[in-house]
């Protein structure tokens, strides 16, 4: 038995060039790559407000995971990097706004950085979408 893969993409510039999708869902598995706090024109969403960035993460990845036929309620692990964890409650707010119900596996690490310096969370989501839906 073969998984179909299907691919969903944001229409990011950098999809093409780094070789990656914004979510790959293979069967019941989806997977939502690092997702910066983009806002529509392309510019950083929110600068210097980990709360508000860590909304537009999760706003994007939401529709990433809808995209695959996935919702909120299938996720079953959540990463958060921040570049300066001593801000986690900020993105830990955002976060408990849309799982206090779902409470998926979530790790919280800090990095040195990000591709774009204004960012200042990324979240990753992995779900696992249930057999009644496509």
């Amino acid at each position: 038995m073969t998984s179909h893969r299907r691919l969903v993409t944001s229409g990011s510039p950098l999809e093409p060039e780094i070789g990656f999708s914004r979510a790959v869902r293979v069967g019941p598995y989806v997977s939502v790559a690092g997702t910066a706090p983009i806002a529509d024109d392309g510019r950083t969403a929110s600068p210097g407000d980990v709360y508000a960035q860590a909304v537009r993460c999760l706003d994007i990845a939401e529709q990433a995971l809808r995209e695959a036929g996935a919702t909120l309620a299938d996720v079953v692990r959540t990463r958060v990097m921040l570049v300066d964890i001593s801000r986690w409650r900020e993105a830990a707010r955002a976060h408990g706004e849309r799982f206090s119900q779902v409470r998926p596996a979530c790790t919280f690490v800090e990095v040195s950085r990000f591709i774009d310096p204004e960012w200042l969370v990324e979240f990753e989501v992995d779900a696992v979408v249930g057999d009644e839906r496509p």
